[in-house]
C-alpha cells in the first residue's frame, strides 16, 4: 500500500482531448499539420528578419522574438500531446509535469510582457518619430528582449512551487492534455480556496497590467495618427500597428478566458478548447497575421525565394 501511494505521488495521468481511438487518430493528423505550420511559419519569420537588411529594425527584431517565443511555447506542449494521442499509457511523471507547467507558464508570461514592449515600440515610432532611433537603440532593444524572458521565468517560479505544494491526497488524474495550473490545483483535497484566490488575483494582475499599458499606448497612437494630414500617411501608420493589435486581442482574449474566470463557471471540456486556442492556434496564426498584412515581410519572402 505504501509503495502504491508513493507511485501515485510520483506521476499523473493526462486524459487528453478524447478517449475515442478514431478521434485520437484524427486529432493526431490535424495537430501534426498544425505543428508543422507553426514550425515553418515562425522559423521563416526569424530567417527573414535575420537575412533581410530592410527588416533590421526594432519592430521586426521584436517580431522575430515573438516568433521564437511561439516556437518554444508550442514545442513545450504539442509534442507531448501528439505522443499521448497515440499512446494507451498517458502517464506523465511528477517532474515532467512540473517542468512542462513551468516552461509553458514562463513563455506565456514572457509573451505578455513582449506584447507590451511591441506596443511601446509602436508608440515611440508614431508619437516620437524624431527620437525613435535614439530611444529604441540596438542595446535598448536587446535589454528589453532579455527583460521579457527574465520576467516570465522569474514570475513563474512561485506559481509552480505553490501549485505542487498542494496536497492531492493521491488524486493524480488530470482532465486535460497539458499540466496547467487550474487542472493540477483542482486535484487538491485540502481547502484550496485561498490558493485559488491567490492565483486568480495574480492572474488578473499579470494579464490586466500589460493590457492597461497597451490600451494607453494605442490611445495615444490613434490620437497621433488622426493628426496626420495625408490619408496615405494615416493608412501607413495604422498598418504598422494593426497586425500587433490583432495578435494582442487573440492572445489576451484567450488567456483571460482561461485564467480570469471563476472555476465554478467552467463547463466540462471548455478549458481544453480554450487551451487549444492559446497554446496551439495562436502560435499558428501569429506568423500568418504578420506576413499577410505586412508588405515588408512579403517583399523579404519574395527576395528569399528568388535567391
Amino acid at each position: 500500500m505504501h509503495l502504491k501511494n508513493e507511485t501515485i505521488l510520483r506521476e499523473f495521468v493526462l486524459l487528453g482531448l478524447s478517449s475515442d481511438p478514431k478521434t485520437q487518430v484524427a486529432l493526431f493528423i490535424i495537430f501534426t499539420s498544425v505543428y508543422t505550420i507553426i514550425l515553418i511559419g515562425n522559423f521563416l519569420i526569424i530567417v527573414l528578419v535575420l537575412t533581410d537588411a530592410n527588416l533590421h529594425t526594432p519592430m521586426y527584431f521584436f517580431l522575430s522574438t515573438l516568433s521564437f517565443l511561439d516556437l518554444c511555447y508550442s514545442t513545450s506542449t504539442l509534442p507531448r500531446m501528439l505522443k499521448d494521442l497515440l499512446s494507451i499509457n498517458k502517464v506523465i511523471s511528477y517532474g515532467e509535469c512540473a517542468a512542462q507547467m513551468y516552461i509553458a507558464l514562463s513563455l506565456g508570461e514572457s509573451e505578455c510582457v513582449l506584447l507590451v514592449v511591441m506596443a511601446y515600440d509602436r508608440y515611440v515610432a508614431i508619437c516620437c518619430p524624431l527620437h525613435y532611433t535614439t530611444i529604441m537603440s540596438k542595446m535598448v532593444c536587446i535589454r528589453l528582449a532579455v527583460g521579457t524572458w527574465m520576467s516570465g521565468f522569474l514570475l513563474s517560479i512561485s506559481h509552480v512551487v505553490l501549485t505542487f505544494n498542494t496536497n492531492t491526497c493521491g488524486h493524480n488524474v488530470i482532465n486535460h492534455f497539458i499540466c496547467d495550473v487550474p487542472e493540477v490545483l483542482s486535484l487538491g483535497c485540502d481547502n484550496i480556496i485561498l490558493v485559488e484566490l491567490i492565483f486568480y488575483i495574480v492572474g488578473i494582475i499579470i494579464l490586466l497590467t500589460p493590457v492597461t499599458f497597451i490600451v494607453i499606448s494605442y490611445v495615444n497612437i490613434i490620437q497621433n495618427i488622426l493628426k496626420i494630414a495625408s490619408s496615405s500617411g494615416r493608412r501607413k501608420a495604422f498598418s504598422t500597428c494593426s497586425s500587433h493589435m490583432m495578435v494582442v486581442v487573440i492572445f489576451y482574449g484567450s488567456a483571460m478566458a482561461s485564467y480570469m474566470k471563476p472555476r465554478s463557471s467552467s463547463l466540462p471540456g471548455t478549458d481544453k478548447v480554450i487551451a487549444v486556442f492559446y497554446a496551439i492556434v495562436t502560435p499558428m496564426l501569429n506568423p500568418m497575421i504578420y506576413t499577410l498584412r505586412n508588405n515588408n515581410v512579403k517583399d523579404a519572402f519574395v527576395k528569399l525565394i528568388t535567391k
